[in-house]
């Protein structure tokens, strides 16, 4: 019995290996495939487990309906007992376990993806959208800061000035402009988005297996330098936000559908 067969169920996600092809596909379409630290956690196991496993030669990661993920789902309520940093360091173990795999990852993004469904999503080695999709890193509209890697993952994409103009200005960055920008690997249409993406897995999955490894290896090396200490800095920074006033005031004009008035400097 090998690693993935004895992986326990994780709620909220679906995990399938067929000819190769390890699919980890978020499960909560209902809520944009928002992640929870069950779910991150999960993620997280299921990638790990796969770097182990001699049958895994790729992997898809996607998310359920129309979605890739909308982010954590924090509310106000989720901090009445503490800050909730379990969630944070499950996206850190996340993120580090698909940065690590010795195998091709793959993200497909079908529509959505915002928050911590960014970093997600750039941890990947390759991210295929459909020119339906977006990108989002929403955190300052409600007091927060970009976490699961973003900070390192986005800028080492796209340069310090576009990373800036995400963060801090919280727009929708549409899947060609994404493209354009280098944020992204590929945008294809719609209606064949889906036999795009399996002809890229395909490919993948017959190729050079420990080249590949040492080519991911290589370029992560020599561009995520500074991923562990950001994903420390941001745990510290996420933290201290989360447990700040204008993340209540963030949450609540949210859900009153109002402009927040923060008040912490």
């Amino acid at each position: 019995m090998t690693t993935l067969d004895i992986l326990a169920p994780v709620d909220g996600i679906l995990v399938d290996l067929t000819d190769g092809v390890l699919s980890v596909t978020i499960n909560r379409p209902d809520s944009l495939n928002s992640v929870t630290t069950d779910v991150l956690d999960g993620i997280a196991e299921v990638m790990e487990a796969a770097a182990r496993d001699a049958r895994v030669k790729v992997v898809r990661l996607g998310g359920a309906g129309r979605g890739f993920s909308s982010g954590a789902g924090i509310g106000a309520d989720d901090v009445a007992g503490g800050v909730p940093t379990d969630i944070i360091v499950a996206a850190n173990r996340a993120v580090r376990a698909i940065t690590a795999l010795p195998r091709p990852v793959v993200a497909v993004v079908q529509g959505p993806a915002a928050g911590v469904g960014v970093s997600l999503a750039l941890a990947c080695d390759l991210v295929l959208a459909s020119e339906k999709a977006f990108f989002m890193l929403a955190f300052t509209k409600i007091g927060l800061m970009p976490d699961g890697g973003a900070s390192a993952l986005v800028a080492a994409a796209i340069g310090r000035i576009r990373a800036l103009r995400m963060a801090l200005l919280a727009e929708r960055l549409p899947a060609a402009d994404a493209l354009d920008w280098g944020l992204i690997s590929a945008v294809y249409p719609a209606e064949k988005f889906d036999d795009e993406v399996a002809a890229v897995i395909d490919g993948l999955k017959t190729g050079a297996a420990v080249a590949f490894a040492r080519t991911k290896d290589a370029i992560n090396t020599a561009t995520l330098t500074a991923l562990d200490s950001t994903l420390d800095r941001e745990y510290v920074g996420q933290s201290q936000l989360l447990a700040a006033n204008d993340f209540r005031e963030g949450i609540k004009a949210f859900q009153e559908r109002r402009n927040p008035e923060f008040t912490d400097s």
